[in-house]
């Protein structure tokens, strides 16, 4: 079962700012096309690509932690196509959505919005933030009461340097790099 058919009507989507209405509906493989905007599975952009990037509305692509990464964007073809993707977390402690966010942002160039969906912890969100997600889709109750009092926590040490250069070195640990001001 894929994370596109355990849509969570409850869920609520955030971004830096706060809460915001969500104008995107999930369509499940076997189901009508709703108007408007829509995110889809890749075997439904597989299957109906052409009527898919055709269509009235805007396309959000949803990538479930087994697809194919490289095969789905050589699928899409133009990234630019696509309004939204959505990239699964179904746990926690699955960490290869923020490797999939950072290749889509630098590798494939994906100027869209990205999406974290699934179990969003409060923990991750400024890690995800700094791989590229712009929205997040709340499901859990203690991370959505936590954004609604604007308890974010900040992180201004990373091992990681970001290849846009907005970072400095840490003075005497040239690998710790610190946020630009």
């Amino acid at each position: 079962m894929t994370t596109i058919d355990k849509v969570d009507e409850t869920a609520a989507v955030w971004r830096e700012g706060g809460f915001v209405e969500d104008s995107w509906t999930v369509a499940a493989d076997d189901s009508a096309l709703p108007e408007g905007d829509v995110i889809v599975s890749v075997a439904r952009l597989s299957e109906d690509r052409e009527a898919l990037l055709s269509r009235n509305g805007r396309l959000g692509l949803l990538i479930d932690t087994d697809d194919d990464l490289d095969a789905t964007v050589a699928a899409v073809g133009d990234l630019s196509r696509l309004s939204l993707i959505a990239l699964s977390f179904p746990k926690f402690q699955f960490g290869q959505s923020y490797s999939r966010a950072r290749l889509l942002r630098d590798r494939h160039g994906f100027a869209g919005e990205l999406r974290a969906v699934g179990d969003i912890l409060i923990d991750q969100i400024p890690f995800m933030l700094r791989c590229g997600f712009e929205s997040f889709e709340i499901r859990n109750e203690p991370t959505r009461a936590a954004l609604e009092r604007g308890d974010v926590p900040a992180i201004d040490l990373f091992y990681q340097p970001l290849q846009d250069g907005s970072e400095a070195a840490v003075a005497g640990r040239s690998w710790l790099r610190r946020a630009a001001e």
